[in-house]
């Protein structure tokens, strides 16, 4: 009796820590989409050339002053996505790990096997997503790497329409982001299910249009300076 206790005290653990897992997930998720939104904007301010984006930028670095120092916000936004993410990749491989230590049969497997392909995209596309972030880091934000043939002086206005007239640079960027949009339109509809925001037709309907409606709008906006900049379009 005391044997069964204990394996059902684990199992309701665990079930705890799981139900918690999603929770946190879902809710890092929410947090990297509203970020991804405000993101994807300032990116946009591209369209009003190099000045424009340099004074936003600068923008970003004097929030919050004098209250905070010169860059204080925009490092505890910083911390606080980073912080996000992580959180976000560990609490995916812990349910990972779980279901697939779950499948003691071969007909199990074979029944979950018929899911793989969006379980594997939502954990392999998170992983090229996470390695592509700090891709972006390192040429935007901490080494802030030239491989585009005009110098840039500092502006990283310029910084940005040198680096996407290279195709390769380019086509990273894109293909990064459809990959982003794809991860997204599951993700917000994951976490619209596991919020309990999704237990109607009704919402489950509304909630499958906003995932389309936010993946592709935050895709093509993304997408959007590279494209033209690459073609030639947009030359700041």
């Amino acid at each position: 009796m005391a044997t069964n206790t204990s394996a059902l005290t684990r199992q309701a653990r665990a079930s705890r820590t799981t139900v918690f897992m999603k929770i946190l997930m879902a809710v890092t998720g929410v947090i990297f989409v509203l970020w991804l939104l405000a993101h994807m904007y300032g990116n946009l301010k591209i369209f009003g050339g190099t000045a424009a984006f340099d004074e936003y930028a600068h923008h970003l670095r004097t929030m919050g002053e004098p209250i905070l120092p010169y860059g204080g916000a925009l490092w505890i936004i910083r911390i606080v996505v980073i912080v996000c993410i992580l959180f976000h990749i560990y609490s995916a491989f812990y349910l990972w790990s779980r279901a697939h230590h779950a499948r003691p049969t071969r007909y199990v497997a074979k029944q979950a096997a018929r899911r793989s392909l969006k379980t594997g995209w939502m954990r392999w596309g998170g992983v090229a997503i996470a390695l592509f972030i700090l891709f972006h880091l390192f040429q935007f934000t901490w080494v802030k790497f030239n491989v585009g043939p005009e110098a840039t002086d500092g502006s990283i206005g310029r910084l940005l329409v040198s680096s996407f007239q290279v195709w390769w640079v380019a086509v990273i960027y894109i293909l990064a982001i459809i990959a982003l949009g794809l991860h997204l339109y599951h993700g917000i509809w994951s976490a619209s299910q596991t919020l309990g925001w999704a237990n109607t037709a009704r919402a489950r309907r509304g909630w499958k249009g906003t995932a389309h409606v936010l993946s592709v709008i935050i895709s093509v906006g993304f997408i959007l300076p590279p494209l033209l900049i690459l073609s030639g379009v947009l030359k700041g």
